[in-house]
């Protein structure tokens, strides 16, 4: 059976037919809707253009063009454009973007609108250093609690909160609404970390710990691997280095050849 659509078509004089014209007008998907279909790489991009409006607002800037946007975001237009349209951001031309519209598009599809509590377990130097980092609650990230196992730092204040033994994970962070948990452990401790963190209704992980977790499909993870960082780093400089010795190379025989042409044509000179 094939549906058939009433297209432009209106109901004759008397007709007890209704055509509901509103059925035929696209329909206009939610923010949520958009949300589920906007690729991972994309979501990280718009977290970067939403820094970049951010800063630019405060400077008063109030519209951009994509190709400004692009430029201070390090990518290029075409991709930018279809990183927002993904959001029903499509600007006007010969204008741009409103800044502050698109700060709040961005937000809306991000979930920044509202505040999602953070739960730091494993308060070593990297710990202390985001327990303290005082980005974090101005962006919709407060910090509402600190775990570690180490007797000595039991009731010791980081960045204004109390660190707690990670034992108490699940009760603290039910009882604080904690939705995201931030893993700055040894390896060995980074499973039962999390096993408790999930326990406690926590959503998403930011894992620092050099460990695949194992977790529920519905929980999100994101692995921050400094040391492979490193190494992909490493990459980049010894292929960098590879291309400038290929590079020197050939130019090096491009004037051996050029040389040779030189003699060659001094030679039949002195013969003539």
């Amino acid at each position: 059976m094939t549906a058939q659509r009433n297209e432009g078509r209106t109901a004759p004089a008397g007709s007890s037919e209704t055509v509901a014209q509103d059925s035929l007008a696209p329909e206009v998907p939610s923010a949520r809707e958009r949300a589920r279909a906007i690729p991972e790489a994309a979501v990280a991009r718009l977290a970067v253009y939403l820094r970049v409006l951010s800063t630019m607002a405060e400077q008063g800037v109030t519209t951009i063009s994509s190709e400004e946007l692009a430029a201070a975001a390090g990518v290029n237009s075409a991709k930018l454009r279809k990183d927002l349209s993904y959001i029903g951001s499509y600007g006007t031309r010969g204008v741009g973007y409103d800044v502050e519209v698109l700060v709040d598009q961005i937000e809306r599809i991000l979930g920044l609108t509202r505040k999602h509590s953070v739960a730091v377990v494993g308060i070593g130097n990297l710990g202390h250093a985001l327990a303290n980092y005082g980005g974090f609650p101005g962006r919709g990230f407060p910090v509402a609690a600190l775990f570690d196992v180490d007797p000595d730092l039991m009731g010791v204040p980081v960045g204004g909160i109390p660190v707690e033994h990670v034992d108490d994970i699940p009760t603290v962070c039910a009882e604080r609404e904690v939705t995201i948990g931030v893993i700055a452990t040894p390896p060995a401790a980074a499973q039962l970390v999390c096993d408790r963190l999930v326990s406690a209704g926590v959503q998403c992980i930011l894992n620092f710990a050099p460990v695949v977790l194992q977790v529920p499909d519905d929980i999100e993870v994101r692995k921050v691997d400094l040391a492979v960082e490193m190494q992909i780093l490493s990459f980049h400089v010894a292929r960098r280095a590879d291309e400038a010795t290929e590079h020197e190379a050939s130019a090096d025989a491009a004037t051996r050849a050029n040389g040779a042409r030189v003699a060659a044509a001094d030679q039949v000179g002195v013969r003539r």
